[in-house]
């Protein structure tokens, strides 16, 4: 019998109370996240590299839950997730901690360009890009799965790319990663679909995050009226309003799907 908290209800649109684990939460897209998460009632574990940076988010939500006790808690660790005894110490916190997880949110990622005839840094980039951006999204399933299985509330979201579903030149590492990403959710979906345990991906297309912050205005605009069907970049929040959606209760039945959260970047042909 699931022992988490809240009880099981297929139509709720509410994950107050569930426990939630984000990686790479210290800035853009994870960040938001667990902005919306504390805000939505969720007790929210927060990783990232260094300490530091997920601390000051937690802060960040903390100044709000003192005026508003409806918001969230915090817990925040250090986590490296190339690293399989990093996540699962780092795991055993969290559940220590809060006493088990509903949700759990592979979101941690960088950017990975590289030469394709720079022998040593395209080696370097393909290394770093598989161990952080794949492998460690099915080690942090896996490692997750005894708590999952105990949730009334079971749900993992892998936080992908339109790069998952196309390709930009020099950037076939994070390319190679992120089309991994999709496979794992659509077999990860199939393996524990019979538990009910749900597994999805969203696709990001062009976002506000520090990965774009070396692009200029002037190109961002370019390109979005070029490429974007809503002729806009997208920020982070409409990401993590997509990680919400595929928490929730309510959402039992999708599963194994790739979701593109791309202003309509990958409908456009022309």
């Amino acid at each position: 019998m699931p022992t988490n908290q809240p009880p099981y209800d297929h139509r709720s649109r509410s994950i107050a109370g569930c426990i939630a684990l984000i990686t790479g939460a210290a800035s853009g897209m994870g960040r938001a996240t667990a902005h919306l998460f504390a805000r939505e009632g969720a007790k929210v574990a927060l990783t990232d590299l260094t300490k530091e940076g997920v601390d000051a988010v937690a802060e960040e939500i903390a100044e709000a839950r003192a005026s508003d006790p409806s918001i969230g808690e915090t817990f925040t660790l250090a986590m490296d997730v190339s690293k399989l005894d990093a996540i699962q110490s780092g795991i055993k916190a969290v559940t220590d901690h809060f006493g088990g997880l509903d949700i759990l949110v592979n979101n941690a990622g960088f950017s990975a360009w590289a030469p394709i005839d720079d022998a040593d840094e395209y080696e370097r980039q393909w290394g770093r890009s598989i161990d952080a951006m794949l492998t460690a999204h099915q080690r942090t399933i896996r490692t997750s799965l005894p708590f999952l299985r105990k949730s009334s509330n079971p749900r993992i979201i892998n936080i992908a790319s339109t790069e998952g579903l196309g390709a930009t030149p020099g950037n076939t590492a994070y390319v190679a990663a992120k089309h991994g990403v999709i496979g794992i959710t659509r077999g990860f979906a199939c393996d524990l679909g019979p538990e009910g345990i749900t597994v999805n991906c969203i696709c990001p297309g062009a976002i506000r995050t520090g990965i774009t912050e070396r692009i200029s205005e002037e190109h961002k605009t370019i390109f979005a009226k070029r490429r974007v069907a809503l002729k806009k970049y997208g920020h982070p929040e409409d990401i993590a309003n997509g990680v919400l959606s595929f928490a929730l209760p309510s959402a039992s039945y999708i599963t194994g799907t790739a979701l593109p959260v791309d202003g309509g970047l990958t409908i456009r042909n022309a």
